[in-house]
This record gives structure tokens, C-alpha cells and sequence, in this order.
């Protein structure tokens, strides 16, 4: 079944900075395979429900066990029906904004 999530992976107790950490999940999510969009705050991933959870827990637990506390915002999008919600979403916006 067709899922689309925003998820925010974050590393706690490792500096200020986590840039770093952060392109490590990323890097992760990415490697999947998956649809994924990375914007400042969450990144976005669309699939199969075993296939998307099986990728943030990869990219959870790439942290994780290096010893890193990290904690995991999760909001989903379960569609029966659609694909690519992704994309049409922000273009149903976009077309009712006149862009």
C-alpha cells in the first residue's frame, strides 16, 4: 500500500553542529532507492509501507549503533490508490496557485 512520509532523524548529544550525522541517514534514505526529497527540517519518502519503515530504520539505526541517542519525527501519509503522491500533492497546490 502506498505510503508517503516525513521523517526527521536527529542525532542527540554530539555538538552543535550535525550536519555530519544528518548526511549519514540521509546518505542512507538516498541508497534506498526510494523516492525521497530532502528539504531543511524533514525528508520526504514514498513506497510500499514495509519498504519505507524498513529505510528509516536503516537510517535510524545508522546512528544509533555508533552509540549516538537519536530520536525520530515520524508523520505518514497512508493512500490506498495513489502513487507519486509526492509530486501531485504540491502540484495540485501549485495549479490552484495559478504556477
Amino acid at each position: 500500500m502506498n505510503t508517503l512520509v516525513a521523517v526527521a532523524i536527529e542525532p542527540f548529544g554530539v555538538g552543535d553542529e550535525l550536519a555530519e550525522h544528518v548526511a549519514e541517514v540521509v546518505k542512507v534514505i538516498r541508497e534506498s532507492g526510494l523516492p525521497n526529497e530532502t528539504h531543511s527540517m524533514f525528508t520526504e519518502i514514498e513506497g510500499e509501507w514495509d519498504e519505507v519503515m524498513r529505510v528509516v530504520k536503516e537510517a535510524t539505526f545508522v546512528l544509533a549503533e555508533k552509540g549516538i541517542r537519536t530520536e525520530v519525527i515520524l508523520k505518514a501519509d497512508v493512500r490506498p490508490g495513489h502513487e507519486d503522491m509526492m509530486r501531485k500533492k504540491v502540484a495540485v497546490v501549485n495549479e490552484l496557485l495559478g504556477e
